[in-house]
């Protein structure tokens, strides 16, 4: 709660949007490189494709996390393991994602590597999700 709370106060900072916007990427780059290397991979790959399959989402910490947001609304996000102490990381989705299918529908993915298909898929679900 305490990482909420700065990210909220550092949003209300005056400033151009753009300038926001660089300092909200900044900030989700250096929390990637904080990660162990194995999630830091991770979450490195991840950052590269949500910024090629949907460049209109804007990179912004949410609750100390690397996550990515539309009209300042978080979409998805990156855990890593070690934040929680966890045995795989997590890429989730929050509900203003659109990914409704049904009544029942996966919200968050564990992951604990990442191939080409992992990817891919994740592009998939990114470009859904904003739509």
């Amino acid at each position: 709660m305490k990482e909420r709370a700065r990210e909220l106060k550092a949003s209300s900072r005056r400033g151009s949007r753009a300038d926001k916007a660089a300092e909200d990427e900044a900030a989700v780059l250096a929390k990637i490189a904080e990660m162990q290397e194995s999630d830091r991979v991770m979450a490195e790959r991840i950052h590269a494709v949500i910024k090629a399959s949907a460049p209109d989402l804007a990179p912004k910490l949410w609750y100390g996390m690397p996550a990515y947001a539309k009209d300042g609304k978080v979409v998805c996000f990156f855990q890593s393991a070690q934040k929680f102490n966890a045995r795989y990381a997590t890429f989730g989705f929050s509900d203003k994602a659109n990914l409704d299918d049904g009544s029942m529908w996966p919200a968050a993915y564990a992951l604990t590597e990442l191939t080409a298909a992992d990817e891919a898929r994740i592009a998939e679900l990114v470009k859904r999700a904003v739509n």
